[in-house]
């Protein structure tokens, strides 16, 4: 492996940081009531999701599991990633 390789690798960043068509794998998902309504569409910690589209104002559309859910700017921010 080269040194960027591992970089890339190890580096967590948030949900919003990705670009259109990028797959990750989620790291972690904030504590309380969103955490469950994101485990009620099937959004957990070691799920691969790939950008579908980027809205104006910040709101993401991802793809799993053969679905479209658009998550809110301000909790793409605090769901971990981890890029491919």
């Amino acid at each position: 492996m080269f040194r960027g390789e591992i970089k890339n690798k190890s580096a967590n960043s948030s949900l919003n940081s990705i670009a259109p068509k990028e797959l990750v794998t989620i790291k972690s998902i904030p504590e309380g009531t969103l955490r469950s309504q994101l485990l009620r569409f099937g959004l957990f910690e070691g799920q691969k999701v790939e950008c579908l589209s980027k809205l104006p104002g910040g709101t993401m559309v991802i793809g799993l599991n053969r679905q479209e859910i658009a998550i809110g700017a301000s909790l793409t921010k605090k769901i971990t990633i981890e890029k491919i």
